[in-house]
């Protein structure tokens, strides 16, 4: 069976992706030690690379060695090795597609728990409610952290491009330190990073320029945003309509739509069940207002673990399909798509009234798949949600010992 998915798709930068399905973003925290990647993400890779997807986008890589989402985040900056990442990249391009690799700074999203920084276009802390805690309480950023943010960004996605991979995305979504800069409610700057939306995007546009500066033109270069926020008052579909639009003159090859942050997790969504399609592909609605507009190719990603809608997706305009959960269940979904087939069994729903908790909770069953799976071993969708939360929260526990000691090390040989 052939489709339109199944078709390669040319980019600005000259890149050809051999079909239209993407293994979108999924944060991993497997790094080995020194932040880096170890013979877990390369197995993961590996096998995803198998699966028959046109690109694989990394989890997030981390610019700034003091600001990680998790403990066992990966990072690449000026003093990390490069020879890890090139096996990485060699890892995940050996099935024949292309691998970028996401790069990303979380801002305020820290826990409260983490050395280092934490940092916000402004004061203004992450609102969980009850959970609120778990988070740092964020400095605002002076204009030479601004700066010199913008100037890591394009280090690690020239030191990527130096370990082989074939392009980068620059995540300015779910609510990271880019999404924070864009979003009204987290940016209450009065100075030329806030108030206007141009404003706003400012420390973007300049990531970008800086990034599409320090590599090669043949290198492709993309950026992850919100369609909307999903909160009374924020960033919101017409805002990124108009961020779409200032980043087509700056080299951009794709644009990859999500939504929501921390504090409202509309990426996580809810599994879909056999009997609705109302939960598959969660921002298609507001992808199909932008695709019309987009001087961009367009990828859309979440809850879309179906081919029938795959190619609705596609239908619409979007260039390219983007899946995370799916691929953690059944990493070789493209190639069953290819001759006919579909996913098997779909992780178990978590149902709990507690947002926060039911959103790590669905994190937490995505990462005990991605394990399983790098040790060579079959996804296991039943597993209960709490008990993949425990077992996560007691690998961090040990990763933060780990991070604690590399990060004091690191700052003594600075």
């Amino acid at each position: 069976m052939t489709s339109e998915l199944f078709s390669p798709l040319s980019l600005r930068s000259g890149q050809v992706l051999r079909n239209r399905i993407a293994k979108a973003a999924m944060e991993e925290n497997m790094a080995a030690d020194g932040q880096l990647p170890g013979a877990e993400l390369l197995g993961l890779y590996r096998r995803w690379a198998e699966g028959g997807a046109g690109l694989l986008l990394t989890g997030n890589v981390m610019v700034h060695a003091e600001a990680l989402t998790g403990p066992a985040g990966v990072v690449l900056d000026e003093a990390a090795p490069l020879e890890p990442f090139a096996r990485w990249a060699k890892a995940a391009k050996a099935g024949g597609g292309a691998v970028w690799m996401q790069i990303n700074h979380p801002g305020r999203q820290i826990g409260s728990d983490m050395p280092g920084v934490v940092w916000g276009p402004s004061a203004v802390g992450v609102d969980l409610g009850r959970h609120s805690g778990r988070f740092g309480r964020p400095v605002a950023m002076t204009a030479e952290q601004i700066e010199k943010t913008v100037t890591r960004f394009a280090v690690t996605a020239r030191r990527a491009e130096q370990a082989g991979f074939d392009g980068v995305e620059v995540h300015a979504a779910h609510g990271y330190l880019l999404s924070q800069f864009l979003s009204p409610l987290v940016n209450k700057r009065t100075d030329r990073w806030g108030g206007s939306l141009e404003n706003r995007a400012r420390m973007l546009m300049d990531v970008v320029r800086a990034v599409r500066a320090a590599v090669s033109p043949s290198f492709a270069v993309a950026v992850k945003l919100n369609s909307a926020d999903f909160q009374r008052g924020g960033f919101d579909a017409d805002d990124a309509r108009q961020v779409i639009g200032m980043l087509a003159p700056l080299g951009v090859d794709l644009v990859e739509l999500s939504g929501g942050s921390y504090e409202s997790p509309a990426m996580s969504g809810r599994a879909a069940d056999a009997r609705t399609q109302a939960r598959e592909a969660y921002f298609l609605d507001l992808a199909k207002d932008l695709v019309g507009s987009s001087p961009v190719p367009l990828m859309l990603t979440g809850g879309i673990t179906r081919r029938e809608t795959a190619e609705r997706v596609l239908d619409s305009g979007v260039a390219v399909i983007g899946m995370g959960t799916a691929l953690a269940v059944t990493p070789d979904l493209p190639a069953r798509w290819l001759t006919g087939g579909e996913a098997g069994r779909q992780l178990r729903p978590v149902t709990w009234s507690d947002k926060a908790l039911a959103s790590a909770a669905s994190m937490a069953q995505v990462r005990h798949q991605m394990r399983r799976i790098a040790r060579g071993g079959r996804p296991r969708p039943g597993t209960h949600p709490a008990v993949a939360l425990l077992a996560e929260l007691r690998k961090q526990r040990r990763a933060l010992r780990r991070y604690r000691t590399w990060l004091t090390t690191q700052r003594r040989a600075a």
